[in-house]
């Protein structure tokens, strides 16, 4: 039976072991903070010089093979369904053309030094399409790479924090310890996860604000759905980490095995670039990991104004993540690992 008490005081300390841990704390503090620092430098100027026009999906489906301007070279076509949401990256420059064949229309960004380029080249393949024209203030790229930085970061300390700790907990024979109190796989387990997830938000919040006085970072939507969803995207991160942890006690393999999740989530989960115009295949292995979700999510509250309801997918989804990693965890969890 899950009894509070035993649960609380694993978790007060997990927590007294961690913040005990000077170069642990310093570490997770200075790390996303370099990261920040080094990007505000190295992108603060126009950015990659790749045009990129948006499609309305009507136009995608029926002009495609025929219209000549879909056949330059050199130019990324990614389609939109809605308008608007193609309107909103054209306004902070994340595109640099719309075309609606099926409207007649395409729009340019009169503040865009890209979209008067793009249209250049349009203009003679315009066939009749009239022009529309918006404007906007660009998105600075540490803005937009701020919520893959910041997942990145909750990921490798979501993983290792809990995945080596349970590990060198077995391998020192505490597990074999606590296995002779009450304490229950479930609690433990809960445990764990309730103290990284107070850890890490903890960390993200004091980098957060920190940082914000000098970059002063954009903010459209709201910071309590930024919360909700990095509570739920620390949770599904922290529940893997505890899957991966559950038998094993060689520290060798489960470095192993957390890499080996870590590297293909920080490469195709959208942290660096936009994952808009990938092939479709690789946008499906993003689909798997939870770090897509995350910064996806938090990427559109941060920069798009984005509500609950509109990140309500990637929110279930994680959710789902988490409570699937975590009965497997309970089921499968080994106090003394495999032998």
């Amino acid at each position: 039976m899950f009894k509070f008490s035993r649960f609380a005081a694993v978790v007060k300390a997990r927590n007294l072991e961690f913040f005990r841990d000077k170069s642990s704390l310093a570490w997770n503090i200075l790390f996303p903070v370099l990261l920040l620092v080094i990007f505000s430098f190295a992108f603060s100027g126009e950015g990659r010089g790749v045009y990129k026009v948006g499609v309305i999906t009507a136009m995608a489906e029926s002009s495609e093979n025929v219209h000549p301007f879909m056949q330059t070279k050199y130019i990324d076509f990614v389609h939109y369904e809605q308008l608007d949401k193609a309107m909103l990256k054209l306004d902070q420059h994340g595109i640099d053309m719309i075309i609606d064949s099926a409207a007649k229309q395409y729009w340019v960004n009169e503040q865009s030094p890209k979209s008067y380029m793009v249209e250049k080249i349009f203009v003679h393949d315009a066939d009749g399409l009239n022009r529309m024209v918006t404007t906007g203030e660009p998105i600075r790229y540490i803005d937009w790479v701020l919520p893959g930085i910041f997942g990145m970061n909750m990921m490798f300390s979501c993983l290792f924090g809990v995945g080596y700790v349970i590990v060198r907990y077995r391998k020192n024979s505490v597990l074999k310890r606590l296995k002779a109190t009450p304490l229950s796989a479930l609690e433990f387990i809960s445990a764990q996860l309730l103290s990284r997830l107070f850890i890490v938000l903890f960390m993200v919040s004091v980098v957060y604000i920190g940082c914000n006085f000098f970059f002063d970072f954009i903010m459209h939507g709201s910071y309590l759905n930024l919360f909700l969803i990095a509570i739920v995207g620390a949770m599904s991160l922290i529940s893997l980490g505890l899957l991966i942890s559950t038998r094993s006690k060689s520290q060798e393999l489960v470095g192993g095995l957390l890499n080996m999740a870590t590297w293909p989530m920080m490469l195709l989960s959208g942290v660096w670039f936009s994952l808009e115009g990938a092939p479709q295949f690789v946008q499906n292995i993003a689909e798997v990991f939870p770090l897509t979700h995350l910064v996806s999510a938090a990427r559109s509250i941060i920069t798009e104004g984005a509500t609950l309801q509109d990140v309500s997918y990637q929110f279930a989804v994680l959710l789902s993540m988490t409570a699937i990693c975590l009965i497997l965890s309970a089921k499968l969890f080994s106090w003394d690992g495999d032998r």
